[in-house]
């Protein structure tokens, strides 16, 4: 497995196309991807090509933009990986809770944020399109993330 590292603009393409092959109907493209790490306090964690994570910093609060591993990636711990690193840089870069949107029909994203101590403390109604118009609910999970540079994963 490719270590995750912090991205750089040369990774934008690579980010892309992840991104596309993970979202298909609502993929980001590049200058979508490069307009989003031009944001203050945004970066991303990337593991060649298996996946990135999108982050950014406000204030003491991190929140997770986006995560997208290729399919032949998944199930291997490669989006712990990411989020973990991710989660590390946001508690240099002065977070102290993190938060996130995950689309209520993704189990598998919602069994992976509850295991790395992520819970649920809202619900945004309709907040996902799907493209046959179908409105999703999103869940708001969050976390503590200041104990992170402890040592202690904050669960």
């Amino acid at each position: 497995m490719t270590a995750a590292r912090l991205a750089l603009a040369g990774d934008i393409p690579a980010m892309a196309m992840l991104h596309a092959a993970a979202f298909r109907d609502a993929a980001w493209d590049e200058a979508m991807m490069a307009r989003l790490l031009a944001m203050p306090g945004a970066f991303a964690q990337i593991a060649g090509s298996d996946g990135f994570a999108l982050l950014r910093t406000a204030a003491d609060e991190l929140e997770v933009m986006t995560v997208a591993v290729a399919a032949g990636a998944r199930r291997q711990g490669v989006a712990r990986r990411l989020l973990e690193a991710g989660l590390c840089e946001g508690v240099l870069r002065g977070a102290r809770t993190a938060f996130l949107e995950v689309a209520v029909d993704n189990p598998g994203a919602i069994a992976l944020y509850e295991a790395i101590g992520f819970t649920e403390t809202g619900r945004r109604r309709g907040y996902y399109r799907r493209p046959d118009g179908t409105a999703v609910d999103a869940l708001v999970m969050a976390r503590q993330v200041g104990d992170l540079a402890a040592g202690r994963n904050g669960k």
